[in-house]
């Protein structure tokens, strides 16, 4: 059904948004760290991103397909999402603010596996938008997989700050918060395989539309609060417009 070269082409997309939680892992075992204006940017340009080609792309493509059917597909993807992350507690949420506070050096090392299992689990549904995206609509998928890479950054962080502090090893941390966003394509793979055999116009509609659903409660929940946890607010609008009007020229240009 699909290319040898179309299949790795989204596997790799899917890649590499995950092992970006690697950027974040750097920038956390690094001394000099981004500024809150930075963050509060990168996280409104992410959100820009994912909310303008839900919108405007992903879920139209999904109605297309299957009609009105479209919208449940879309509530079905924020309800597996909000379910996933109510079952992640909230003090070990990599979505929720980080707060770095002094502690003993066993609680350090609980917050860092708990969050990198967190991580993994937010992560498999996102691998799984990366991945169709980039099988259906590459020339779309490129600034989703970018977006979804943005906002695994800050997650890279929450995993190798606390288990800096735990293991005592800049190396350690950041080689666990790599691999942590290897849920990516591990979700990329397993969806797939267990999608393939009903691969056809109404199966993808239902997946774009849930994708959509996915991508609009990870911005709306996630990117944007947390971007304004940072203090500055209109450099989170600032990128949320301007990752808008990117997402927007890149799609007029791929038409």
């Amino acid at each position: 059904m699909y290319e040898t070269s179309t299949i790795l082409f989204a596997f790799a997309l899917t890649l590499g948004a995950g092992l970006s939680t690697g950027i974040g892992g750097a920038i956390a075992v690094a001394k000099k760290r981004p500024g809150p204006a930075f963050m509060a940017i990168a996280l409104g340009l992410s959100a820009g991103v994912m909310l303008y080609v839900s919108f405007v792309e992903i879920l139209p493509k999904a109605m297309e397909s299957i009609g009105g059917w479209a919208v449940a597909g879309f509530f079905a993807g924020i309800a597996l999402i909000l379910v996933v992350d109510r079952l992640v507690p909230e003090d070990v949420n990599p979505h929720e603010p980080l707060q770095i506070q002094k502690d003993a050096r066993s609680r350090f090392l609980k917050t860092g596996v708990f969050t990198a299992v967190a991580i993994a689990i937010h992560n498999f549904p996102e691998g799984l938008a990366t991945f169709i995206a980039g099988l259906e609509e590459p020339e779309i998928a490129v600034g989703v997989a970018l977006a979804i890479a943005i906002h695994n950054i800050p997650e890279g962080i929450a995993v190798a700050i606390p288990l800096r502090e735990a293991l005592g090893s800049r190396w350690k941390a950041w080689a666990a918060a790599t691999l942590s966003g290897l849920a990516e394509p591990l979700g990329a793979f397993v969806g797939f395989a267990l999608l393939m055999p009903v691969m056809g116009p109404v199966a993808l509609g239902f997946v774009f539309s849930s994708v959509a659903g996915v991508m609009v409660f990870i911005s709306l929940d996630k990117l944007l609060p947390t971007a304004e946890v940072t203090g500055r607010h209109h450099a989170a609008i600032y990128g949320l417009i301007a990752g808008m009007a990117i997402m927007a020229v890149s799609l007029l240009l791929g038409a």
